[in-house]
């Protein structure tokens, strides 16, 4: 049994304390980081990309691309069941949110702008709401399962 799998979500409170102001306001408040000046745009490490709240693994280094925006993007969760998708009416369009399965955290959005030959999604994601695992680290860390799918 992973961690995630028996994960509990922490009060507000906790929230508060476990997460920085900008990883709340994202994960908690459905805020959106900065493009072009946050943590993973620019990673081009292999690894896995997790909820910062639960640990649940979201997406693997092998399905991000540059989509140009400033933010990480991927063509697809590590898993279908990773994410759940929501309609998003709160900017002058609707949009499809993308939150953690276990956590709920507020990931991003998806969009149908993605590469073609690679299913045209991009799955345009905060790194404020993510932590990235090194392929090195990934057994230590409880993700080993999943480093056959970087080589």
């Amino acid at each position: 049994l992973h961690p995630w799998q028996s994960f509990t979500k922490p009060s507000d409170a906790q929230l508060h304390s476990m997460l920085t102001p900008e990883q709340y306001n994202v994960t908690q408040k459905e805020g959106t980081e900065r493009p072009f000046t946050n943590a993973y745009a620019e990673n081009k490490e292999k690894g896995i990309y997790v909820d910062i709240v639960s640990g649940e693994p979201l997406f693997l280094s092998v399905d991000k691309y540059d989509s140009g925006t400033g933010w990480p993007s991927f063509v697809k969760p590590v898993d279908a069941s990773a994410v759940t998708l929501k309609e998003d009416r709160k900017l002058f369009s609707t949009r499809t949110e993308v939150r953690s399965k276990i956590a709920d955290s507020h990931l991003g959005h998806v969009f149908t702008d993605g590469p073609q030959d690679r299913g045209g999604m991009r799955y345009c994601m905060n790194s404020a709401s993510m932590k990235f695992i090194p392929l090195a680290e990934m057994e230590k860390e409880g993700y080993g399962e999943y480093s056959a799918q970087l080589k």
